[in-house]
């Protein structure tokens, strides 16, 4: 890399108007590595008198440097800022494996992705255009797409520098200011991401990073009046907290709250293609992912024989520290492994088809947990139903399309699907019916692409994020009707 990752950002601070500062009173929260148990840093416990300061500092270069920019210069910030991470990449993943606890390799391509991110949106910033609209004679009518103004971007553990890029980058490319609450858990690359930005030219209080406790640095955030529009991934119950937050000053709320995903595969499926997507959709970041694959429905016909290569996939499967890149890495706290291991004691009702090994040298004070496949036919059973965050599916017959599309939808959520079929009519047929935002014929891209519109229906939440669409998001539609006679 050209330049030292750890001379660019301030682990223990909050980085508000362009510069490093300590929180209010000095606290600070202890991040670990989830591989060994053993303390890596004390990031910044940022409260709402910080919150305010990160928010005033958004609003002033929304009027200022920042708010002045042209679109082009705001695209070549972002441009200069992907080349930046790029350089970084290395570093980056090994922050993010030891912050996060996935295998490396996962950890750098989320780098890479977070460079994507800043490339796309710095190529979109000057492309996001108006409209003009045919009205009475002498009247001329146009549509123009205006920042928010000052954005609030609450994030989650699981993909830190992912939804950095996937949420700020829209923001930042459509002229909004922005203030980021990182995850208290892990929060190191959402801060070493302020410091490239900083470092490409970002103008200050373009970009505010208050870390600290969801319900104070993150309720602050979520209630504040000056904040215009809100990012919230994680969790349906604090999203729901965060959307009430917002709605006492009418704030819009762009929310991603996880889900149920099925894949459906179909007795004439390519099981060969197939079997790699099944698993690993739902294994990646030891199953801690919004999009995970946790529920696959298997035609009766063919249902044993996926059951039993994917059962012949798990017990390879190897569990061991992030740094070791294998097939997991441990959960991301204590806390996490404890809700996975209570989801595994309620398995009545299913069979345990298959299970991985965790690594023999593993550290003892890592939050590690098997990776484990179920089976069974009772699609109301609470691993059925819920999401349980961790390395855990559950495989599940169906008979024809309509008893496939019926167990599908048969959850509150709808962020993914996957369909295996060489069927052309059922493809169409399916991906029309299933209730997701995201729906991926013979592949499964957990998310997508940047290029991809991401987002839920029902429980999984509303709104859109990566592509176009999230540059929509992080704008308002202004109509200009002129009387010219």
């Amino acid at each position: 890399m050209a330049l030292p990752l750890n001379e660019l950002f301030d682990s223990s601070g909050s980085f508000i108007g362009g510069r490093w500062t300590r929180a209010e009173g000095n606290r600070s929260v202890t991040i670990e590595n989830p591989s060994n148990g053993e303390i890596i840093a004390r990031i910044a416990r940022c409260g709402p008198d910080d919150v305010e300061r990160a928010v005033t500092a958004a609003a002033a270069a929304g009027l200022g440097a920042w708010g002045q920019s042209t679109a082009a210069e705001r695209g070549r910030v972002l441009l200069r800022i992907g080349t930046l991470v790029l350089e970084a990449v290395d570093d980056l993943a090994t922050l993010e494996a030891i912050d996060v606890g996935k295998p490396l390799s996962q950890a750098r391509a989320d780098a890479v992705a977070l460079a994507r991110y800043m490339e796309f949106y710095g190529g979109a910033a000057d492309k996001l255009h108006g409209q003009t609209i045919p009205y009475q004679s002498g009247i001329s009518v146009c549509t123009i797409r205006e920042p928010h103004g000052v954005t609030g971007h609450i994030i989650p553990w699981n993909y830190p520098m992912q939804i950095v890029g996937r949420s700020v980058g829209a923001a930042l490319a459509a002229g909004n200011a922005c203030v980021l609450k990182p995850s208290e858990e892990a929060g190191l690359t959402a801060l070493a991401f302020a410091g490239l930005a900083d470092r490409a030219g970002l103008p200050a209080g373009a970009l505010n990073v208050v870390p600290g406790l969801g319900n104070e640095a993150g309720a602050a955030l979520a209630r504040h009046p000056g904040v215009n529009h809100l990012s919230f991934t994680g969790s349906l119950a604090t999203g729901r907290t965060i959307q009430a937050a917002a709605s006492r000053n009418v704030t819009p709320v762009t929310l991603e709250l996880g889900g149920k995903s099925p894949q459906l595969v179909f007795e004439d499926a390519d099981l060969d293609a197939a079997l790699p997507f099944l698993v690993n959709a739902g294994i990646q970041n030891a199953g801690q992912t919004c999009s995970a694959s946790s529920r696959i429905l298997v035609q009766e016909s063919i249902f044993h024989q996926v059951l039993d290569r994917m059962a012949n996939r798990y017990r390879g499967l190897t569990v061991g520290p992030a740094i070791r890149d294998l097939d997991l890495g441990p959960l991301v706290s204590a806390r996490q492994h404890a809700i996975v291991t209570g989801y595994l004691s309620q398995t009545t009702g299913l069979d345990e088809a298959a299970r991985g090994t965790i690594a023999t040298d593993a550290p003892e004070g890592g939050h590690y947990i098997e990776p484990v496949l179920l089976s069974g036919d009772d699609v109301r059973h609470r691993l059925a139903q819920e999401e349980i965050f961790g390395p855990v599916q559950v495989v599940i017959p169906f008979s024809d399309e309509d008893h496939a599309v019926e167990i599908a939808n048969g959850t509150p959520y709808g962020l993914v699907a996957g369909i295996w079929t060489r069927d052309g009519g059922r493809q169409l047929r399916l991906s029309r019916r299933l209730k997701a935002g995201q729906v991926f014929v013979n592949t499964y891209g957990a998310g997508g692409g940047v290029e991809l519109p991401f987002g839920g229906v029902g429980l999984s939440g509303h709104g859109r994020e990566k592509g176009f669409e999230a540059l929509y998001g992080m704008t308002q539609l202004k109509t200009i009707a002129l009387h010219h006679g």
